[in-house]
């Protein structure tokens, strides 16, 4: 998966609500106040087995019309270059704006597919009002209600049948391990890379990505070799923060779509924030290796314990996921650089791991017998066989008489036995109870 969709729009014509319709859960804010969507949202959709990743556009400053109308321009500006595809927004019970026709001259300058959609047509009079949107130019209008998810069924099928095939050729550099190293920015993500280089930079060799400003960079090191995917380099100096952050967001989640093992770099003095909560949430999500690198450690104030006590309650807002190692790294002072280099592979090999059915068996049959499910409607939940599922993610599928009744307290107990037994810290596993 390394397709995006961005929905762009100008405010209060329901994208949060189309957002939220697609991904099926409430994700982002829903207001009738212009301006609700301050942060970037996104996530992870599917449809007729294709999966995308969606972002939902926003940050809107209701202070004046010019200011929503630079800041909507400068986020159709961003989507146009970094999305594969864009989702433009407008709502049929106000009709077309001036903000919408200054979007569509911005979007008729797009090489990428971009979708038309008529949101709140949620009735017959609506239906035939929509059609006045055909003046903007477009050969198709998708007219649907993002409250009650009429409609939404034929813009996906549109996007779905836009997305390529993956590609199954197995090259000599696809087969290498490929770490991604995410975050906010200015938090040491390119201060890192060339750290991990080091001065040896005649041995590896830069190759432009396929997104910009993504560098893939071959390391072959040390009898180590692997991909570094650095998606720090954001040329657009002159923007704001803002704008920077969104950037960002787009280059982290496609170098994560690309990557085996993400290394999310967090800044020591500033601490976890909700972003960093955010990107972390979407890598183990995709099924990624992870590791936490805590950088600029050399700045922060320390005492007895500061590094166990840091860790623990970072560790607390990544919950429930907690088996993931954390490393406290200074990339300006070159302070366990090559131990995060030992700390990917660690964790690739834990992801790539298969454990043998016998070994699964021995271990995991014992701990149910250890502690049994709990009895459902007066029958015993009985697990007779658990084997390792050929996935890219660690998956397990547990043989029970009532795959159905099995309770999420007990399907945690698995998940850490499995952690305490078998290597697989730093790698999100899926649990599946079969019937047998």
């Amino acid at each position: 998966m390394n397709y995006t969709v961005a929905i762009v729009g100008r405010p209060n014509v329901g994208k949060s609500t189309f957002f939220n319709r697609l991904l099926e859960q409430r994700k982002a804010i829903v207001d009738d106040i212009s301006g609700v969507t301050r942060d970037r949202q996104y996530g992870i959709a599917d449809w007729n087995g294709k999966t995308f990743n969606l972002i939902d556009t926003g940050g809107f400053v209701p202070d004046s019309e010019d200011i929503f109308e630079r800041e909507i321009r400068k986020q159709v500006k961003i989507a146009m270059d970094e999305a594969n595809a864009i989702v433009f927004m407008v709502d049929v019970a106000t009709g077309i704006t001036t903000l919408d026709e200054s979007m569509m001259e911005l979007l008729r300058r797009a090489s990428k597919p971009v979708y038309l959609v008529v949101n709140k047509v949620d009735n017959s009079e609506r239906q035939l009002t929509a059609t006045e949107f055909y003046s903007l130019g477009f050969d198709t209008i998708y007219c649907v209600s993002s409250i009650s998810g009429s409609g939404t069924g034929e813009v996906l099928d549109a996007i779905a049948e836009k997305i390529p095939a993956p590609e199954t050729e197995e090259t000599e550099e696809a087969a290498l391990p490929k770490f991604a190293i995410i975050g906010q920015p200015n938090v040491g993500k390119s201060s890192l890379l060339n750290a991990m280089i080091g001065q040896e930079r005649t041995i590896v060799s830069d190759i432009a990505g396929t997104t910009r400003d993504t560098i893939h960079t071959h390391y072959k090191l040390f009898q180590k070799e692997f991909i570094l995917i650095d998606t720090a380099g954001l040329r657009k100096k002159e923007k704001e923060k803002d704008d920077l952050e969104f950037y960002s967001v787009i280059r982290a989640i496609r170098a994560m779509d690309e990557a085996d093992v993400c290394l999310l770099v967090i800044d020591a003095v500033k601490g976890v924030t909700a972003q960093d909560v955010n990107i972390f949430s979407l890598a183990t999500r995709k099924g990624k290796g992870i590791a936490v690198l805590v950088n600029k450690w050399d700045l922060a104030e320390k005492s007895t314990n500061t590094a166990r006590d840091y860790e623990k309650a970072l560790l607390t807002k990544f919950a429930p996921f907690t088996d993931v190692p954390v490393l406290f790294i200074s990339a300006k002072e070159k302070t366990r650089i090559f131990k995060v280099i030992e700390l990917a592979l660690e964790v690739y090999q834990n992801k790539k791991q298969k454990i043998a059915t016998s070994k699964l068996n021995d271990v995991m049959l014992k701990a149910v017998e250890s502690y049994h499910a709990p009895v459902v409607r007066g029958h015993s939940v009985k697990i007779k066989y658990v084997t390792q599922l050929p996935t890219e993610v660690p998956s397990f599928a547990f043989f029970t008489n009532y795959p159905d009744d099995i309770k999420q307290p007990y399907r945690n107990y698995l998940e850490n036995q499995l952690r305490e037994h078998f290597k697989l810290s730093g790698v999100p596993i899926r649990i599946f109870f079969r019937k047998k």
